[in-house]
């Protein structure tokens, strides 16, 4: 039984993916009982306001490049040198919607400091956040497609580690408030990206100053038909803080995202199992074998039970374990916790039926679902909010992850066709 699961790529991978996640998440997850403590409500909304800009950032700056690379690595007919040259591509390109990113931001800065309640200054460093974020990622893709778990989860957990270093020394000692946690985050994202480039030029996987047309298309082609699904993702899981703090103040979208952050815990754990998923999931597709694909079915349907049980417990033990770790002063995020938690669990749910849309290389549907699920979510919210307060904004956030859920399984069936409803021959195979 040992040497079968040591074998189990799937089963070893997920494994490394788990721990270096868990950790990767509990890391910060332990700063947040101290940042709760030293932070107050307001400070901690601010935070949660550069946490959404970057997430509206990375629609336009990042393209989904680090997706589109390790597509690029599954192509049978690649030469010596096209993966590194289709990766410079993808850096030229990142370069390019980063300035374009910060020449909006300059015309348009007075107003998105009145919108976000931060500095000027904070504003264009989201800019190059998010570009040193995707840096990152395509570095972890390259090791994700060769199934190199444990080198992803170190970077991985370096990266967190560096975070919460810096940040008690610019929160706790240095008593710099939120301007100290987002100092954190630009400080830690500028070492990474340096780390990240010297790596994959190391192993050979970058070349920059070399022009190849094809490939700029093909990046753009995998990656702008996905601007509006991840637009709509930030609308899905971002948007929610902005209203908040247009409709309740600050203070209550500080008190908002500290629940977040909590039930965005359980995200962690699921682009674990995703990240070891995916190659063994490519492979078993590009072979076509009928009783695989029923294997795969069974499979998927355990996990999606494991799941909702996960989330049924949340609201049974969730609204104590928020009050205990973030302190009485932020005990009101115990209120929306099971919905957070559950709306994470539809997401994780998202998660393995849309990895059949991203094989089918055709996108441009899923781009709709996510939209049309984000918008789902700013309607509710508008609604819900005024009477519901933070409540409403978690509800919005739980159904709209579910339609997510729903919708793209059924574009998922229609690019890549699998047996989820043959239930009379799913238990045939050998």
């Amino acid at each position: 039984m040992l040497k079968k699961l040591k074998g189990n790529s799937l089963v070893v991978g997920s494994a490394v993916y788990a721990v270096s996640n868990i950790l990767n998440a509990l890391i910060p997850f332990a700063l947040l009982p101290l940042l709760t403590r030293y932070l107050s409500p307001e400070e901690y909304g601010e935070v949660a306001m550069f946490q959404t800009i970057l997430g509206g950032v990375a629609a336009f700056v990042g393209l989904s490049m680090a997706g589109a690379a390790g597509r690029k690595f599954f192509d049978g007919n690649l030469g010596k040198d096209d993966l590194a040259e289709f990766i410079g591509a993808c850096l030229q390109i990142l370069m390019f919607t980063s300035l374009v990113c910060l020449a909006v931001f300059g015309l348009f800065s007075d107003q998105f400091m009145e919108w976000l309640g931060l500095e000027k200054s904070f504003i264009f460093l989201a800019v190059f956040v998010s570009a040193a974020n995707m840096i990152v990622q395509l570095r972890l893709v390259q090791w994700q497609v060769r199934k190199q778990a444990v080198e992803y989860g170190a970077l991985q957990i370096a990266r967190s580690l560096l975070n919460v270093l810096l940040s008690i020394v610019f929160v706790v000692v240095l008593v710099k408030g939120s301007d100290g946690r987002i100092s954190a985050q630009i400080c830690t994202a500028a070492v990474f990206t340096v780390i990240s480039l010297w790596l994959l030029k190391r192993e050979d996987l970058l070349r920059f100053f070399r022009w190849r047309p094809s490939f700029i298309r093909e990046v753009l082609g995998f990656g702008v038909p996905l601007i509006p699904h991840v637009g709509g993702f930030f609308l899905l899981t971002s948007i929610d803080r902005l209203v908040i703090n247009a409709e309740l103040g600050l203070a209550q979208a500080g008190i908002y995202m500290v629940a977040v952050q909590i039930a965005a815990a359980l995200a962690m754990i699921f682009d674990a199992v995703n990240k070891a998923y995916v190659p063994w999931l490519f492979e078993r597709l590009k072979r076509g074998q009928e009783s695989e694909s029923r294997k795969i079915v069974l499979l998927t349907y355990g996990w999606f039970a494991l799941l909702l049980c996960g989330a049924w417990l949340a609201f049974i033990i969730g609204p104590s374990l928020v009050t205990f770790v973030v302190g009485e002063q932020y005990a009101i995020a115990a209120d929306v916790i099971g919905w957070l938690v559950l709306g994470q669990v539809f997401s994780g749910m998202y998660l393995m039926v849309t990895n059949y849309i991203f094989y089918s290389k055709r996108t441009g549907l899923l781009s709709l679902v996510t939209i049309v699920s984000g918008l789902i979510n700013v309607i509710l919210l508008l609604f819900l909010i005024e009477s519901f307060g933070q409540e409403g904004a978690a509800y919005s956030f739980c159904i709209a992850n579910g339609a997510r859920f729903l919708f793209s399984w059924y574009v998922a069936q229609k690019r890549h066709k699998m047996p989820w409803f043959q239930f009379k021959t799913l238990f045939a195979w050998k």
